[in-house]
């Protein structure tokens, strides 16, 4: 999947992923709705790339628009950087030639975009070299926002100024917002109006973030599976009942091994005689002290215990708990035992 080539009008903020790292290009390809992606000798060099031709030339497959730098110490030397780009393979439709501005980058700018070339002067600090850029014909003008605020600069209104000046004069050119250092960045690109914007892609992962978002997400995932999921997808069935022969101290290894507050006591024909659950277990040491080992299921009182069919909702489930005021419900399949449900397993 290749990025989405925006439309040529300015009617949308062009978002651009910064990075030349490949796994990270090849995530942002899957948005599918990224204009294309800027790249850096800087970046180049961080991620250890030696072979900076072959790294453009594999990049260029996930993207359909690939900024890369063409630099040089001369106009013609500019200009041949650009045109050795294109001949080693990158699509010249496809391309923009970042040229850091300067006044052999804003001939050079002119040369190539002249020749049908698309081209980003940046490294912009100062509106006269925005200006500059502009009369150049530059397709891209960038100031590079985080660099600036850094010097203590007003990076914020400079962009301001740049894209203002477009708007009066008619200029064509494209003002980027780059050296993106945190999400607000994004927020004052929006609110100034330029035309596009190049993020790293830790920052735009978190671009969809929002501490509420998630709570109402979760809580949405949570209600969903209340209404969904059926009491046998959650229930345990095993080491959860046993015969009404066994002893207490049987039933208390059996709940130990359960990790479940209960087990449920059958009788000789498999029919539910009761719960057994820790809270009886309290209850017979307070009455009998710690002398009820020995002491057989089948001599505690029968009951009816709760039941609760095992195709019912979990919020079924939960209602029943609140209502008899009980922590374990016995599941039932037609009546007969299918295992035991605990509360916390249900919320």
């Amino acid at each position: 999947m290749k990025f989405i080539t925006q439309r040529k009008n300015i009617d949308n903020m062009e978002l651009y992923l910064d990075s030349v790292n490949l796994e990270e290009i090849k995530e942002g390809s899957k948005l599918g709705y990224l204009t294309g992606l800027t790249t850096t000798p800087t970046f180049m060099l961080r991620e250890g790339i030696k072979d900076v031709d072959a790294q453009m030339l594999e990049i260029a497959k996930y993207v359909d628009i690939l900024q890369v730098e063409a630099l040089g110490d001369s106009v013609d030397e500019i200009v041949d950087e650009a045109k050795r780009l294109v001949s080693i393979g990158l699509d010249k439709t496809k391309t923009v030639f970042k040229i850091p501005i300067s006044l052999d980058g804003t001939i050079a700018c002119k040369r190539l975009t002249d020749e049908g070339f698309m081209v980003n002067l940046h490294l912009v600090y100062t509106v006269q070299q925005a200006y500059m850029a502009f009369r150049a014909g530059a397709t891209y003008v960038c100031p590079l926002v985080g660099r600036l605020q850094d010097q203590g600069h007003d990076a914020l209104g400079l962009v301001k100024e740049c894209v203002e000046i477009t708007q009066k004069y008619g200029y064509k050119s494209k003002i980027m917002f780059s050296s993106v250092r945190n999400v607000e960045h994004v927020k004052n690109a929006l609110h100034i109006g330029v035309h596009t914007c190049t993020v790293p892609w830790k920052l735009m992962k978190k671009l969809t973030d929002n501490h509420f978002t998630a709570i109402g997400t979760n809580q949405f995932v949570v209600d969903t599976r209340l209404v969904t999921t059926k009491v046998e997808e959650v229930m345990k069935k095993e080491d959860v009942k046993i015969s009404g022969n066994a002893k207490v101290i049987d039933a208390v290894l059996q709940m130990s091994k359960s990790k479940l507050g209960a087990v449920a006591v059958l009788d000789d024909n498999e029919a539910i005689y009761r719960i057994f659950t820790d809270g009886d277990l309290r209850r017979l040491i307070e009455q009998n002290g710690q002398d009820i080992h020995a002491l057989k299921l089948s001599e505690l009182e029968g009951q009816n215990p709760i039941t609760i069919d095992a195709e019912a909702t979990l919020q079924d489930a939960i209602d029943l708990c609140r209502e008899r005021h009980v922590d374990n419900l016995i599941a039932t399949n037609n009546g007969d035992f299918a295992g035991i449900v605990d509360i916390q397993d249900l919320i």
